[in-house]
């Protein structure tokens, strides 16, 4: 294996998305699967779903056609097929939140009932532990939380797709220097179909993803990293995964302790996100989703250097993404008593725009 058929597999993905998603997108009008505005929502129309099934169809013709075998790619598949369904029967009756945890949970399990387990960290000192009958555990937190963490950073036009691509691009990189080749044309195939769609969702949407897309996707990216990046023999290989997804996991993370804090249930939803803060700076919406692209960038970099540095610049890395983590708990407002100094001198800077919405559906 080598570029040009990475390069081949990507372009194929791509073109196979462009070619489907529109086509998608009248089925979601036909059937009215769609995305309906409401006090928390940017968007002011109506806006058809299963973008996330073109995307799917996508990964699934390219897989067929370079077909990388290995000896989980039936349970990946089938599990992706049921985080699908989850997200699509989710999009069109609004699943309650436990039988939605239930259709990720039995994905998860399926992962499981493979032997793709994340069975062992490395650290310093210590090396390679082993985390026995726990690894079930960790494995399913970890396939819920990505899922999760990309389903609700999904708020904007474009950000989830574009976040999971930077991440899916950092993890490429990291398979292709270790050699990891079944992972880095997984990643290139998914990519490619993300960036394909990419180009009926970027801001004005014509199309969303839903949580078909969003589920699938986080799904994807969470057992990818399972293949290639935990089982990284870097020092503090376990820490590598959390950079590259930082600022979809930071999010959540933070979402969870201000409502925990605020006395809300942890499941409701809020304008409170990390994207909804820049918006409220007086960001456009293209520049509030093109700076957090920014921030998963500069993370999936700070990834593939702590991989394969000295410990002193791993320690140097780390400092730098535990200052970025801080940045995005000021925006939020969690730390420094809430004062949010970051936005202030986003408010200084930017003049808000009148909001431009596209037009209805047609």
């Amino acid at each position: 294996m080598n570029f040009v058929l990475l390069t081949i597999a990507c372009v194929t993905a791509f073109i196979i998305a462009v070619a489907t998603t529109p086509i998608v997108r009248v089925i979601a009008i036909k059937f009215n699967i769609v995305d309906c505005p409401d006090e928390r929502k940017i968007h002011t129309m109506e806006k058809p779903y299963l973008g996330g099934v073109a995307i799917f169809i996508s990964v699934m013709i390219t897989y067929l056609i370079f077909w990388p075998n290995h000896q989980y790619q039936i349970a990946i598949i089938s599990g992706a097929f049921v985080m699908l369904l989850t997200g699509l029967l989710d999009d069109k009756y609004s699943l309650k939140p436990v039988v939605k945890l239930a259709g990720q949970g039995l994905a998860a399990l399926i992962i499981i009932s493979s032997d793709l387990l994340i069975d062992k960290i490395n650290i310093p000192f210590f090396g390679d532990i082993e985390l026995g009958n726990l690894s079930v555990v960790v494995t399913i937190f970890w396939i819920l939380a990505v899922s999760n963490a990309i389903n609700l950073i999904d708020g904007l036009d474009g950000l989830a797709a574009g976040v999971a691509s930077i991440a899916l691009l950092s993890i490429t990189i990291m398979a292709v220097i270790d050699g990891n080749w079944i992972v880095a044309l997984l990643c290139t195939m998914i990519l490619g179909a993300n960036l394909g769609f990419l180009v009926f969702n970027f801001y004005p949407a014509k199309i969303y993803m839903g949580d078909s897309g969003s589920l699938f996707l986080g799904y994807m990216v969470a057992v990818i990293s399972m293949l290639g990046l935990f089982k990284n023999v870097a020092l503090f290989s376990f820490i590598i995964p959390f950079i590259v997804l930082a600022v979809p996991i930071v999010d959540t993370i933070f979402a969870i302790i201000r409502r925990m804090r605020n006395g809300e249930s942890i499941m409701n939803a809020d304008r409170k996100h990390f994207h909804y803060q820049l918006l409220d700076a007086g960001l456009s919406h293209k520049g509030a989703v093109i700076l957090i692209y920014v921030f998963s960038g500069m993370f999936g970099l700070l990834a593939v250097f702590f991989s394969y540095s000295t410990v002193g610049a791993s320690i140097i890395s780390i400092f730098l993404v535990l200052l970025l983590i801080h940045i995005i708990a000021e925006i939020v407002g969690l730390v420094m008593g809430g004062k949010q100094p970051v936005l202030n001198f986003l408010k200084k800077f930017v003049k808000a725009k009148p909001k431009k919405y596209p037009k209805d559906l047609g």
